[in-house]
């Protein structure tokens, strides 16, 4: 028998935003994965990140920050939890640090962290197309955003939508997938990890690479607009920051949608506007190629530089970001 990865061998194109929105699969291998298991698992988690993890249900998903004492993002993390486990999906890159940094401050808690990575194969999906091609396998899928069911075939985490469309990740065995991959690469156009962030980046979900941990506080990169930031629970490092940029306006940077004539953009360059040359106004957070020859952007930048959408990339001269519609209302609260 041929091995998933034989079956699902992505397009010899970059899939473009349109190839997305009609459906795709893509195998995501970037992606790290941790698992916090013991009793006392979320009520540590709970001390460190953003987010509530205490109330975190076993059907729900959520977003989470993890900051440094100064209030600035290590790690974003998609999560969820079962009954033995929570886990935290990151950056692969950035896993071995932050792995072993949260398990440094266990301390006596009844938890333990381990790569839960192991194992196990992570399809993205997404599209028009992808919930009936799901539906060969599940009779029920997961009915709103950021919800899981668990299931014979794997774990299937419903996450935010992009291109009007819904968006899952599948975790399975490698046999599961092999089993699955013919029909899913005769129904679905076939990506990879550029595919997954491209259709991340369309929905406004940013994430934390190598290149910029400790750049953003939560509110920089929208965290708190896609639900990743609980202002009611209790302290975590840099918790006092992240409130006070919430409620006293310190801040006044937000995160936008665009897209650049520039065939490779990667994380940490910064951007500057024509009206302040010397000094950047911006960041990109996460880029991929959009299969027209450019690539994609959430770029993280003060205000009037958003407000003039007259922004460039690397240099005052370089290439003009186009601003695109974002895929949820960017209230600006003054941060």
């Amino acid at each position: 028998m041929n091995n998933w990865n034989e079956l699902l061998v992505p397009r010899e194109h970059t899939l473009n935003p349109a190839e997305l929105a009609v459906g795709f699969v893509a195998p995501v291998t970037d992606q790290g994965l941790i698992a916090f298991t013991g009793a006392e698992s979320a009520t540590f988690l709970h001390s460190q990140l953003t987010n509530d993890v205490e109330h975190l249900g076993q059907d729900e998903v959520r977003l989470a920050g993890y900051c440094s004492p100064k209030g600035r993002l290590l790690a974003s993390f998609l999560m969820w939890r079962n009954e033995e486990s929570v886990f935290l999906q990151l950056a692969r890159e950035i896993q071995p640090v932050l792995q072993k940094r949260l398990q440094m401050f266990v301390l006596r808690a009844k938890t333990k962290a381990s790569d839960a990575g192991e194992g196990q194969v992570v399809l993205g999906l997404g599209g028009g197309q992808a919930q009936a091609v799901l539906q060969t396998w599940f009779d029920v899928l997961p009915a709103k955003p950021y919800s899981k069911i668990e299931h014979p075939l794997g774990t299937l985490l419903r996450v935010a939508d992009a291109f009007g469309a819904p968006r899952y990740l599948w975790l399975a065995t490698p046999e599961t997938v092999t089993t699955a991959a013919p029909v899913l690469a005769e129904r679905l156009n076939v990506g990879g990890n550029a595919a997954w962030r491209l259709s991340e980046i369309h929905a406004g979900v940013p994430q934390i690479a190598a290149a910029t941990q400790e750049q953003f506080v939560p509110q920089m990169i929208n965290l708190e607009l896609l639900g990743g930031v609980n202002f009611k629970k209790g302290c975590y490092p840099g918790q006092e920051i992240v409130a006070r940029s919430q409620y006293l306006g310190k801040l006044k940077r937000r995160t936008a949608l665009v897209t650049v004539a520039a065939a490779e953009v990667l994380p940490g360059v910064e951007v500057f506007s024509p009206a302040d040359p010397e000094q950047p106004c911006g960041m990109v957070v996460n880029a991929a190629p959009n299969g027209a020859g450019g690539s994609d952007a959430l770029v993280e930048m003060k205000l009037d530089a958003l407000e003039s959408a007259e922004v460039r990339l690397g240099a005052a001269g370089g290439p003009a970001l186009q601003f695109l519609p974002m895929p949820y209302v960017l209230d600006k609260l003054d941060v």
